[in-house]
């Protein structure tokens, strides 16, 4: 079945009256049996079907993504599946708006957690992207002290401090593994390696 033409008016825009086919006006156009023409492949039943419900659906879309262009495309997405899956509604197992607004509300929480997914991994970029190479840090202590002042070094840290610090460059784990690790925000693992790496530099210099 080819997908109709259902960019037909904004979503967000009110219906106009329902008319009957000849014309005259009627209480309503029984939604049932425009989603089975859709079915058979009647594509002026699914555009009055269309017109019928989709300020309804439009309104629901917008409550849960509270964005207006994010829910018109929801909107778009719902009449087409409803296009495809037309000839599968049964109104026995409900009623053809309580369908359509399931669709929606199903769309618009997967669009919602598209979004999260796709900020997480733009915040994880810009994290690793601009974070200083810690390594280097590292290294400078290692360059100025032995071994075995290292290893005592870390015994003068917060034991939060030395797990983190030994985490990140004794097992060559990244920051947000070490928060990973321990349970914590990356903001507080960074804070306890960076925070540790100086109290052991300070301590380290201090005995030479």
């Amino acid at each position: 079945m080819n997908d109709p033409r259902i960019d037909r008016r904004d979503p967000g825009q009110p219906a106009s009256a329902d008319t009957s086919p000849d014309g005259g006006e009627n209480h309503g156009p029984d939604l049932a049996d425009l989603v089975r023409r859709s079915g058979n492949g009647d594509e002026a039943s699914f555009a009055a079907l269309y017109d019928a419900t989709s300020s309804k659906v439009y309104g629901l879309a917008l409550r849960v993504v509270r964005s207006p262009e994010i829910a018109a495309e929801v909107v778009q997405e719902v009449y087409l599946m409803a296009w495809q899956q037309s000839e599968r509604f049964d109104s026995a197992l409900g009623s053809v708006p309580a369908w359509l607004c399931t669709l929606a509300h199903r769309r618009a929480v997967d669009r919602i957690r598209q979004l999260v997914r796709e900020r997480e991994r733009e915040q994880t970029y810009e994290e690793e992207r601009t974070e200083p190479p810690a390594d280097q840090t590292w290294q400078e202590v290692e360059q100025s002290m032995d071994a075995h002042q290292v290893r005592d070094g870390l015994d003068t840290l917060s034991p939060l401090q030395r797990e983190a610090v030994a985490l990140a460059y004794y097992q060559g784990c990244t920051h947000r593994q070490v928060a990973e690790h321990l349970g914590i925000p990356l903001g507080t693992a960074k804070a306890r390696i960076r925070d540790g790496l100086k109290s052991l530099k300070s301590v380290l210099g201090g005995e030479r």
